[in-house]
């Protein structure tokens, strides 16, 4: 039996916070939400939505703006401090489809030790340019893992087992900010951690907030790209005896 929770990395979402947390409630998991310090309105929101909700909601913040992978590493570990077995990571602005929590549960259910991530079904108003670069960063972690394991990096609604990936932590200096979704499933993959991925629908609100940078996060993540492939270059014999071991 799996003890699940739900993180929320949270960053000056103070308009979609309260709708996303109301909608995930009826699930009846424990919701955590880790504010990566955000600006006075947001902070404010967050202590009223936790004193509301407190037997449901637990509020962690860092004390500075540290990028989403800080406060979704920051979740992880403190679901583990609480008892925890996994971690259902969904963003705080209502791009993912809540709907498929029940698909993403049962998942882990069945695969305790697997990342169950999420392979997004754009609704059309997915900006372009998102689209496009995430084409790139598939073909790059398909050559970084030399497997095609991972369907999507990049999609942010997924589920961690909790004790293999606080091991992972522990062991691996990974990035904070928007390039941790993608490097902790290539290591993950590099270690044999199994992975299955699920169909879901993402929808990009045109009201909503966003803190991806084009410019600087895509530099961000190219590098990051580059330093994978670096790290599968050293790592190239054991993949290839593990793929020959596979079949």
């Amino acid at each position: 039996m799996i003890k699940p929770c739900i993180v929320i990395p949270v960053y000056d979402h103070e308009n979609a916070i309260g709708t996303t947390l109301r909608s995930l409630l009826r699930f009846c998991i424990p919701v955590l939400l880790i504010d990566d310090g955000s600006h006075t309105p947001c902070r404010d929101c967050l202590k009223e939505l936790s004193k509301k909700y407190a037997d449901d909601v637990t509020l962690f913040r860092l004390p500075t703006n540290q990028g989403k992978g800080a406060a979704v590493k920051e979740g992880i570990e403190q679901a583990q401090v609480l008892g925890y077995t996994h971690v259902i990571q969904i963003d705080a602005d209502g791009q993912h489809n809540e709907e498929d929590i029940p698909l993403f549960f049962e998942a882990a259910a069945h695969n305790p030790k697997a990342v169950i991530t999420g392979v997004p079904r754009f609704t059309e108003n997915v900006p372009k340019v998102r689209l496009y670069s995430r084409y790139l960063t598939h073909i790059w972690v398909w050559i970084n893992t030399l497997s095609f394991a991972i369907k999507d990096a990049m999609c942010g609604f997924r589920v961690y087992p909790v004790e293999q990936i606080c091991a992972l932590l522990s062991e691996e200096k990974l990035g904070n900010r928007m390039e941790f979704d993608i490097e902790i499933l290539v290591h993950w993959v590099w270690r044999k951690g199994p992975v299955r991925n699920i169909e879901t629908t993402v929808n990009y609100p045109s009201d909503g907030v966003s803190h991806f940078d084009t410019v600087k996060d895509n530099i961000l993540i190219s590098a990051t790209h580059a330093r994978l492939f670096f790290g599968m270059c050293r790592r190239l014999p054991a993949l290839v005896r593990g793929k020959i071991a596979r079949g």
